[in-house]
């Protein structure tokens, strides 16, 4: 006998813990917080790391000295690093993107000056040394290549080329021969011109004393260099829709769809509305175009869609993948739902369950220490706190339904999209130029700027 579905349970107050910020003398932003569920303490290093231009060297040599950060200093080898680290139960790794580089770290309560105090000693005497830079440079240019055989590599790097042009996002995995050229010397200047703390943020959350925790960063990173190279990148160009680029990758028995829409920044006044409009379109599993073409037509098994923010803009990415064969019914049912959410308005159930699940992924990132740490170093980087989360809650839970659908009609139509797929051209350019112009290019010549 089928039971009922129980309705969902009214959301609770939301409360975000309480942060102490503090600006050390060479411009490092401390942010620390207490939650004591763990004895453990979890750090993210925020250091903004943009370009002013498209340069693959700068992007190899970014990636490079992400790897290489903790090789070794005057005092330690990367093998006395790790092993410093591990006595406190804790690790500090290094990733970067086209905005920031991050230093992520964990480790127990105890050891919280001790991680600390490497990691100072890192961002101010860091050495690359010759045959480290060299192991890590092999690795790199290893992964490189494997990600270079795989389609939702090939159809991201497709699609930042055509979004972004000439612009620094466009290339935001480096080249295999550019990486090969980075030497130790050239990682030892860029680290002096740009790891400096001017801009940069510390998050310290976890079972600790929050003004403890910043007069140990404090002790730890004061006399980090506040000099070094500012950086301020360009704007990002308008997403302009245009003919959907065809990207041949011959004997794909995959299609990968990748498309991009406007979209606004976290502060925007629309952005409450445009958060929910996606989730009933695209953002979790219970939305529109989830039934469509993965539980009622089976085209695929996991479409989704998101709102990227980064520093010079943000936008809506569609991404999915299907069987060649049915790529163009694929994406035609896809501007079908785009083009559903923005001329018919959500039903009253539809945007009740998208709210829940929008408010409730909120607390879910604020309940662990690892969570917490890296959204609140997430805000920092775009000059947000914690705080923001609850007005953005407060405005989640008051949209209305006409809200949601004017946010759709403004910002998912289907006439503004920007349509990147990936797969045999061959057996699909036919289908897919019914629908509409196609621009077709080669892996070689779509994937690289």
């Amino acid at each position: 006998m089928a039971r009922e579905v129980p309705g969902l349970e009214p959301m609770g107050r939301f409360i975000v813990p309480k942060s102490v910020e503090r600006t050390l003398t060479n411009g490092l932003t401390v942010i620390a917080l207490r939650r004591s569920s763990v004895p453990l303490v979890e750090v993210r290093l925020r250091v903004p790391f943009g370009s002013a231009k498209l340069s693959h060297p700068h992007v190899a040599r970014t990636g490079m000295l992400a790897q290489t950060l903790f090789s070794g200093t005057p005092t330690m080898s990367t093998v006395d690093i790790a092993a410093e680290l591990q006595v406190v139960g804790g690790a500090l790794s290094a990733g970067v993107d086209p905005d920031r580089l991050l230093v992520s770290g964990n480790a127990l309560v105890s050891g919280l000056d001790r991680m600390l105090g490497i990691l100072g000693e890192v961002l101010t005497d860091a050495t690359y040394p010759a045959d480290e830079v060299a192991t890590e440079r092999d690795r790199l240019a290893d992964r490189i290549q494997v990600a270079q055989t795989q389609p939702a590599h090939l159809a991201r790097a497709a699609l930042l080329k055509r979004r972004y042009g000439k612009h620094p996002y466009a290339a935001p995995t480096p080249r295999v021969p550019q990486v090969r050229a980075v030497t130790a010397s050239r990682l030892r200047e860029l680290h002096a011109e740009r790891v400096h703390p001017h801009g940069a943020a510390l998050v310290i959350v976890g079972d600790i004393s929050p003004q403890k925790a910043m007069d140990a960063a404090e002790r730890a990173l004061s006399t980090w260099d506040g000099g070094g190279k500012e950086v301020v990148q360009p704007p990002a160009p308008d997403v302009v829709p245009g003919p959907l680029l065809l990207v041949d990758r011959p004997g794909s028995v995959q299609s990968s769809i990748r498309l991009i829409l406007p979209a606004v920044d976290r502060e925007h006044p629309d952005y409450a509305a445009l958060q929910l409009a996606n989730l009933v379109f695209g953002g979790y599993f219970s939305s529109r175009w989830v039934e469509n073409i993965r539980e009622d037509k089976g085209y695929t098994y996991s479409p989704h869609s998101a709102i990227e923010h980064s520093q010079v803009g943000s936008v809506l990415l569609l991404a999915t993948d299907v069987a060649t064969a049915v790529t163009g019914p694929a994406l035609v049912e896809t501007l079908y739902e785009l083009g559903r959410m923005a001329t018919t308005p959500p039903k009253e159930a539809e945007l009740e369950q998208a709210r829940q699940y929008a408010l409730g992924t909120l607390q879910l990132g604020l309940s662990t220490q690892s969570g917490l740490a890296s959204l609140a170093s997430t805000y920092a980087g775009f000059g947000l706190r914690l705080d923001y989360l609850v007005g953005h809650a407060a405005r989640l839970a008051a949209v209305t339904r006409d809200q949601v659908a004017a946010a759709a009609a403004t910002y998912l139509a289907p006439a503004k999209v920007l349509a990147v797929v990936l797969g045999d051209a061959d057996r699909m350019g036919d289908s897919l130029a019914r629908l509409g112009p196609v621009e077709r290019t080669t892996v070689d010549e779509g994937t690289t700027v």
